[in-house]
């Protein structure tokens, strides 16, 4: 094959891999060394993201594109109120159960943090750094003239997807790669403010609170749905980055303004 992946690409698919793996491992270490949380807390978050989205989430689309035919497909309002709703609803509710059940010995604000690492954590390794190891396989195998050998081990339909997908990783503009790395970044942010936000929905007895959660949710999932069908990536990843620094601002005033409970568990 005459083609290769550039180099350009190639950072750009390390940066991600980077992003999705050690960025979560970073905050949760800074966490654990300034918070002094339940560090079983990042675990209960990443086996509440795997068991509510992952599962159940999954379970339900499986249900509604069956339903619903083309039309999450085609409508692109209908794809994004939808997997909006979905998206809130169910990881919402997986925190609330999350707190009110296994961390209710734990419900402080500082274990609230290390929860929401292990839920966004989790969620940027799953999608973004088993993608980026993927990518970067297949990308050494075609730099290195092996992908052919490839090519004769494997029958159709396998075949005919593998092939699609290296001629997608041969024409993705490098600065896509980058991207996903940056939009992981912004994931993660939200990930963090929502579950300080359900954790002072479960103590302070606000229901509310948890209604908001699913709403803010909702709407950052379905306006990213929206934007992608009528602007660039780059603006896209820019708008996003800037609306999670807002809602991150208010939800740091909020935490600070909370008396520390730092657990002698960990």
């Amino acid at each position: 094959m005459s083609q290769t992946v550039s180099s350009a690409a190639m950072g750009g698919m390390i940066f991600s891999l980077c992003i999705a793996i050690l960025l979560p491992i970073a905050l949760m270490i800074i966490a654990k060394i300034k918070l002094k949380p339940w560090f079983l807390s990042v675990l209960v978050g990443a086996g509440t993201f795997i068991a509510f989205a992952l599962v159940l989430e999954s379970l339900l689309h499986n249900v509604v594109f069956r339903v619903t035919g083309d039309l999450l497909t085609t409508n692109v309002w209908f794809r994004a109120i939808y997997g909006g709703l979905a998206a809130g609803i169910f990881e919402e509710t997986g925190r609330l159960v999350a707190f009110k059940t296994v961390m209710k010995r734990h419900l402080t604000k500082e274990n609230s943090v290390m929860y929401g690492i292990g839920h966004g954590g989790i969620e940027a390794i799953i999608l973004l750094g088993a993608t980026s190891i993927s990518n970067l396989s297949t990308a050494a195998m075609i730099n290195s003239g092996n992908i052919e050998s490839l090519y004769s081990a494997l029958t159709e339909p396998t075949l005919s997807a593998t092939k699609a997908g290296v001629e997608t990783l041969l024409t993705t503009p490098p600065l896509t790669f980058y991207l996903g790395g940056v939009e992981r970044i912004s994931a993660i942010g939200i990930h963090l403010c929502l579950s300080y936000i359900v954790y002072r929905a479960v103590k302070d007895k606000n229901i509310k609170l948890f209604f908001l959660a699913i709403a803010i949710h909702a709407f950052f999932d379905a306006v990213t749905v929206l934007l992608a069908s009528v602007t660039s990536a780059v603006v896209l990843e820019i708008i996003l980055f800037a609306m999670v620094a807002v809602m991150a601002v208010f939800t740091v005033k909020a935490y600070r303004k909370e008396p520390a409970t730092i657990e002698e568990v960990a």
